[in-house]
């Protein structure tokens, strides 16, 4: 057993079995039966939720800190300079670069691209091979018929010209 003496009062360990989903890589000792194991430590106490609720909000608490890891690949975690100043305005930037990629995913992307990591999508959209012509009061976007992420990247600009103008 594992020793909790240093925990405060009513401190457990709680181990969950689940079926790993596609794709996911199993440790050695999963590969045996194919099952995974979860683990977390909670000192929350049993009048104030059972144990499937208290399962439930560490899975949720995983996705935060999965949306930390990716503000961190954005420039959330390294800061440019020894100034305050500079990386203040960093620090700023990294966050509006963090909610544009949210909100591109929320409303402009769905299926495998609104679920995928920042240095995918940035080599995805960003290095498109397209270009953007004006002609008959219109503005129309070229994508190149061999981009294999054609049929996504028009489905967002079709969804980004459908949504309302902001007010003033």
């Amino acid at each position: 057993m594992v020793d909790l003496n240093g925990y405060p009062a009513g401190t457990r360990i709680i181990v969950r079995r689940e079926r790993p989903h596609p794709g996911a890589q199993l440790s050695l000792f999963g590969q045996d039966e194919g099952l995974r194991r979860q683990v977390f430590l909670t000192d929350t106490s049993f009048t104030s939720g059972s144990a499937q609720f208290l399962e439930v909000r560490h899975r949720g608490h995983a996705t935060v800190e999965d949306h930390i890891r990716m503000g961190k690949t954005t420039g959330f975690g390294r800061f440019p300079s020894r100034h305050f100043t500079i990386n203040s305005a960093w620090l700023e930037l990294s966050l509006a670069a963090i909610d544009l990629l949210t909100w591109t995913r929320v409303l402009l992307l769905d299926g495998e691209p609104a679920t995928a990591e920042p240095k995918k999508l940035r080599y995805r959209l960003p290095h498109v091979a397209a270009r953007l012509t004006r002609g008959g009061r219109r503005l129309r976007l070229r994508i190149s018929a061999t981009w294999p992420w054609r049929n996504e990247l028009v489905t967002a600009f079709q969804r980004l010209a459908a949504l309302p103008r902001p007010a003033g």
